[in-house]
């Protein structure tokens, strides 16, 4: 039987900071789709990306833009996803959108219902989400190796400083924002959407930016912890408990590559390695390319409800919503690790 031949998807990049410059190279390891140009509201910014990925245009002209690609990949400060999700879609675009998705839940639904109305494909990039190692620890995790799940914990971490996105406040940098999606995507994907309480404490500078912060989410029978920090250093582990035995990802358990499933009787223990290449951001991307053509077995690695329950819990930590907060300066954190 002939396989169904598709069209190259022409697939443009908005922004071109650092997480567009990690992504642009990837591009070359998914099949059906080439990497046409990129646009930014700063040209100069646009001009040079270009140069350097050799693309076929650079522009900072929106509506231009659109008239020239198939889907888009957003890679913009996180204030802006929503517009340019929505006007992406308005315009017949599909859109793998960099996370967090959007801040806020209602925003996350009427995105997805609109993709979904336009017969589009919107995927929130997690790289994670559809890496193998991680693809495979779910497997592991759900045949009951390690009976029930009492407890989740998750942990990402870096130290930044400096005039930088993640630290300003005008674009909603800290620490919620810019790297829980990580540690919120495991334990949703082990434990589920049914969360019936949360609590978050926070350590908040001068400008209010959270620099760490533990996120607490009880479910009906289990616990689970995310920690997360722009000003603090903490092992960047997962470790799911169970009835049975618990399994222990090592560090950085966001890039899967090794994980052991630990038992009572130690000789029962098993270790599991798989390959995470490059960046990563190949996965998300095929995943991407595979849904355009047709493919709905792609879906279930993360689902518009897994998606916006995420934004959901980030929304409720930017109004600060069952939160301890204590102001403290950068340097008294980094200087207590």
């Amino acid at each position: 039987m002939r396989q169904k031949k598709f069209n190259i998807v022409r697939l443009g990049i908005i922004g071109s900071g650092r997480i567009a410059v990690r992504f642009a190279p990837e591009v070359k390891y998914v099949s059906g789709t080439n990497l046409e140009g990129v646009y930014n509201p700063r040209i100069d910014s646009a001009k040079k990306f270009a140069q350097q990925f050799e693309l076929n245009f650079y522009t900072d002209d929106l509506e231009d833009f659109f008239s020239r690609v198939d889907a888009v990949y957003i890679a913009s400060p996180h204030n802006t996803h929503y517009e340019y999700i929505r006007q992406a879609l308005e315009n017949g675009k599909h859109v793998l959108c960099e996370k967090p998705l959007v801040l806020e839940a209602a925003q996350a639904e009427e995105v997805y219902n609109l993709a979904k109305e336009k017969g589009l494909v919107l995927l929130e990039a997690i790289k994670t989400a559809y890496a193998p190692g991680f693809l495979q620890l779910l497997a592991i995790t759900q045949s009951g190796r390690i009976g029930e799940i009492r407890d989740v914990e998750a942990s990402f971490t870096k130290l930044v400083s400096g005039d930088i996105r993640e630290l300003r406040p005008e674009e909603n940098g800290g620490s919620v924002t810019e790297l829980a999606s990580y540690p919120l995507l495991a334990i949703i994907k082990l434990l589920g959407t049914n969360i019936k309480n949360y609590r978050f404490e926070t350590f908040v500078n001068d400008e209010g930016v959270d620099l760490y912060t533990k996120i607490y989410l009880q479910y009906e029978n289990c616990f689970s912890t995310a920690k997360v920090g722009l000003g603090v250093k903490s092992e960047g582990q997962l470790l799911i408990s169970g009835t049975q035995g618990y399994i222990y990802v090592e560090a950085p358990w966001w890039k899967t590559q090794y994980f052991e499933v630990r038992h009572e009787q130690t000789d029962q223990n098993e270790k599991f390695f798989t390959k995470f290449a490059a960046e990563g951001l190949r996965y998300e991307l095929s995943d991407f390319i595979s849904m355009i053509n047709g493919s709905k077995k792609k879906g279930f690695k993360l689902t518009p409800k897994e998606s916006t329950a995420i934004a959901g819990i980030i929304e409720a930590f930017v109004k600060r919503e069952n939160t301890i907060a204590l102001s403290i300066k950068p340097q008294e954190i980094v200087g207590s690790v």
